[in-house]
């Protein structure tokens, strides 16, 4: 698959090659998320060179990457290297006498840390001395997103505040989804996202696969032979010891759990238990905290917790308690659990990318709008999206409607009436005086439909133009 975006991360690092003084640049993510491709394209353009860990014995590795700089730097695996500062030493002398900056890339780095616990502390004296004197520019990269936090961003870790460049990857956005599995209908856009998500590695995988996007999921994802049939296992466990810990909470989550006391419940557990792991599970994007708008972030008491990640959501729904039936299933068998899921799946993916990109639609871009959430209380009525305007002086309300096929004129009408006279969310006194406007949210509806529905006050956004929004 060819280079997609990540643009404004290949800037910073280039802008990184052009410091007179060097620099580290440290890039981290989950598995799958690009971090390699962003690395070796970032090293073409700049003449730099890559290397990659694993887990090796300590003298291996260094042999290793001893091979992988010796192109750059002729001589450089002729010396066998007692221990990783003598490495680092020579690398730095031999490439100042070469007049060469790097970038030089160590890939996989908590790979190289559980082979040799002294490393952060080498890496910190040389890149204070040597690799300054120097003038290098070094990117550390790793996908244990615990171990590379605690490397670089907490107040004590050896590498506090010497980076000029901290990229931690987010998933890429579904607006590059077709320059990965080429255009389609919006529908079937949203479907792609339902099961692949915004990891390009997922999008690699499908793009060689033929057929729907149910059949590439059966065959990559249900058919116990495929590639993605065990990956939330493989990549949990590059987070080592809190594999353990995260993995019964994503089971919970994934079968219906959202309350602490649901998730807690349902692993005999103590709520109070829950927090470590509930946090770590953020910090990988994998799951997010939901509070209702207007609510504080910290505090709220009505608290959800959600898989954020579609796949994950997919694969935790379908896959993860029903592994035993599927390791004997035939495809037609899989396709009817996965085709009773598909629908919910499918709607929760499209209330995300509403709430993610729905007050950007042409209908309010006369405001700019801060983040939507969803809105509840008890059993009054749900909204999906509430924003605010960034001047505070509107307030967005919307619902977004799944519906297996194109909405007719009437449907359209009925749900713009029933949205028209839908409750407020009971918000106090600081919104009172906020002019408001509601938004009906369809996939697709008959031609006219959106248009005929203007006398309810609603405005209607299709996933046409929503899509158009984003880029999809």
């Amino acid at each position: 698959m060819k280079f997609i975006n990540r643009s404004t991360e290949l800037e910073r690092l280039s802008a990184l090659c052009h410091r007179r003084q060097g620099g580290l640049a440290v890039v981290y993510g989950r598995r799958r998320i690009g971090k390699t491709r962003l690395l070796l394209q970032w090293v073409e353009r700049h003449g730099g060179l890559y290397t990659v860990a694993d887990l090796s014995a300590a003298a291996i590795q260094r042999r290793t990457m001893a091979l992988a700089i010796a192109p750059q730097l002729p001589g450089f695996s002729e010396v066998e290297y007692p221990d990783w500062l003598s490495l680092f030493r020579r690398l730095a002398t031999d490439a100042e006498r070469a007049k060469w900056r790097g970038p030089v890339v160590f890939d996989e780095l908590p790979y190289l840390m559980l082979a040799s616990p002294e490393l952060p502390s080498v890496l910190q004296r040389w890149l204070d001395h040597e690799a300054k004197q120097a003038r290098l520019v070094v990117a550390i990269a790793g996908s244990s997103q615990r171990m590379m936090q605690g490397l670089v961003l907490a107040s004590e870790a050896p590498l506090f505040g010497r980076a000029a460049v901290v990229l931690d990857l987010p998933p890429m956005s579904v607006a590059h989804l077709g320059d990965a599995l080429g255009r389609a209908p919006p529908r079937e856009t949203i479907e792609r996202w339902t099961a692949w998500g915004g990891v390009p590695r997922y999008w690699e995988l499908a793009a060689h696969e033929r057929g729907s996007t149910l059949a590439r999921v059966d065959h990559l994802v249900l058919d116990p032979t495929g590639p993605l049939h065990a990956e939330p296992d493989r990549l949990l466990l590059e987070e080592a010891v809190p594999a353990t810990e995260v993995r019964p909470v994503l089971d919970s989550i994934g079968a219906g759990a959202h309350r602490v006391s649901e998730i807690a419940g349902r692993m005999g557990r103590a709520a109070t238990s829950l927090s470590r792991p509930l946090d770590r599970l953020v910090g990988m994007r994998l799951v997010r905290r939901e509070y209702p708008f207007g609510e504080p972030e910290r505090g709220g008491k009505r608290s959800l917790y959600r898989i954020d990640d579609p796949f994950f959501r997919l694969w935790f729904r379908v896959v993860s308690a029903q592994r035993a039936l599927l390791a004997g299933a035939r495809p037609e068998a899989r396709r009817a659990l996965l085709g009773r899921h598909w629908p919910a799946l499918v709607a929760a993916s499209w209330e995300d990318l509403v709430r993610a990109h729905g007050s950007s639609a042409a209908k309010f871009a006369r405001d700019a709008w801060g983040p939507a959430r969803r809105w509840w209380s008890g059993s009054a009525p749900e909204w999906d999206l509430v924003a605010e305007s960034t001047r505070g002086q509107r307030l967005l309300l919307g619902e977004a409607k799944w519906s297996e096929r194109p909405l007719s004129r009437a449907a359209v009408e009925r749900a713009c009436r029933a949205l028209s006279t839908r409750p407020e969310p009971a918000l106090g006194a600081r919104y009172a005086d906020h002019e408001r406007v509601r938004a009906l949210f369809v996939v697709d509806a008959e031609r006219g439909a959106a248009a005929a529905a203007g006398s309810s006050g609603v405005q209607v956004v299709t996933s046409e133009e929503l899509l158009a929004v984003s880029g999809g």
